[in-house]
């Protein structure tokens, strides 16, 4: 079993992952990092979220800087401001023991931009940012990127399903042509090929982790059969038996979200809502109370659940079935974290059951029918 130490990593590094209790690679982490940081080349990582992406190119990011050079030499471009942060912090922790001290700044929307503008004049060597405020700092001139040496996209399907395309362009056009790009997604839509055949090499070295399952295969998935005026006691029910289990109902609509989190209420559960047009200190304010599992429900449109990463939930439910396959992917992926199990049920009409079919063969996963006897 490799560790490590065997994959390259640097002493001070192993030191900080030690501390973090990270002691074996994960199938991301032992296929990358070698590569990462051995060759000067483009890299695609498809993986799951969950399966420690931030340590596979963090570490080989970090090992890159030249700590004499005050330049920006690497970006990290991550969909939510949520991850931007947890990126941010993951690797901040990783530089404990460095011996020059990296300097790492994370830049979003939603906070004042003078403040981040403050932050950037002082020695920066990565930024970890969200496409839209990046780029309103580069139109501002108040950052270089010509000295970047590498690219992270991550989460690179979630940030073209949020509607990132011109963002992501601009920016790539901006960095030096020499660079490198190391891009991780969890699915690869036909926009993710077009930025592959734009950016990067056609030598890019490719890796997938569980290729034949694209969704995590610690998750059992599940339907239930129920009707529109019976759905939301069904779903009721449900929570019913999951008694100390906490999880994540996706809705298709901000109306539904907003309905179902009053009606469970009311029933007496403990649930936060996320919806589009929350402000985001409502919106930390839910995920902080959600993470230190002062609630028990989540109940959340696609868009706003981008980012979401919280250990330990149980399961998650789809009041309905997403439209496009990708959200199954990214919906069901919130459970089964760091080799937990997890479960994933679908509320679904009868007419429905086509859709379940479909899902199944083209994710290549077998759905259960679940009864709530």
């Amino acid at each position: 079993m490799s560790t490590f130490t065997h994959l390259g990593v640097r002493k001070d590094i192993v030191k900080s992952l030690k501390e973090l209790n990270i002691t074996t690679p994960t199938e991301i982490q032992e296929k990358g990092i070698p590569i990462l940081l051995k060759q000067k080349t483009d890299f695609i990582g498809l993986a799951q979220t969950g399966t420690g992406k931030t340590a596979a190119f963090g570490i080989p990011v970090l090992q890159h800087i030249d700590t004499n050079n005050n330049e920006v030499q690497a970006l990290i471009l991550s969909p939510t401001r949520e991850l931007v942060q947890q990126i941010k912090k993951q690797l901040f922790k990783f530089t404990k023991y460095a011996d020059d001290k990296i300097f790492l700044e994370a830049v979003f929307g939603g906070e004042k931009i003078d403040k981040q503008l403050k932050k950037l004049e002082r020695t920066t060597h990565v930024i970890v940012a969200t496409p839209g405020r990046l780029l309103d700092l580069i139109n501002r001139g108040t950052v270089n990127l010509s000295q970047v040496k590498t690219v992270v996209l991550d989460e690179a399907d979630e940030m073209l399903s949020m509607g990132f395309k011109q963002e992501l362009d601009a920016i790539l056009t901006h960095t030096g042509a020499t660079k490198n790009t190391w891009l991780f997604s969890a699915t690869m839509p036909e926009g993710i090929k077009r930025i592959i055949k734009m950016y990067m090499s056609d030598n890019a070295v490719r890796i997938a982790v569980n290729e034949n399952s694209l969704v995590n295969a610690n998750i059992s998935h599940q339907y239930i059969k129920t009707t529109i005026k019976e759905k939301t006691s069904d779903i009721i029910a449900y929570l019913g038996t999951k008694d100390a289990g906490r999880g994540i109902i996706f809705c298709k609509t901000k109306l539904g979200t907003q309905a179902l989190a009053k009606e469970l209420t009311e029933e007496g559960f403990s649930v936060g809502a996320l919806e589009g047009d929350m402000q985001q200190k409502e919106r930390d304010k839910v995920m902080r109370a959600f993470k230190k599992e002062n609630i028990q429900v989540l109940i959340s449109t696609d868009v706003s659940a981008r980012g979401i990463d919280v250990h330990n939930l149980a399961f998650v439910l789809h009041h309905q079935l997403p439209q496009q396959l990708e959200y199954y992917t990214h919906r069901s992926g919130r459970t089964a974290r760091a080799g937990k199990k997890g479960v994933s049920v679908a509320f679904i009409l009868p007419v429905e059951l086509e859709r379940v079919f479909e899902i199944q063969k083209e994710l290549g996963i077998k759905f259960k029918e679940a009864t709530l006897a």
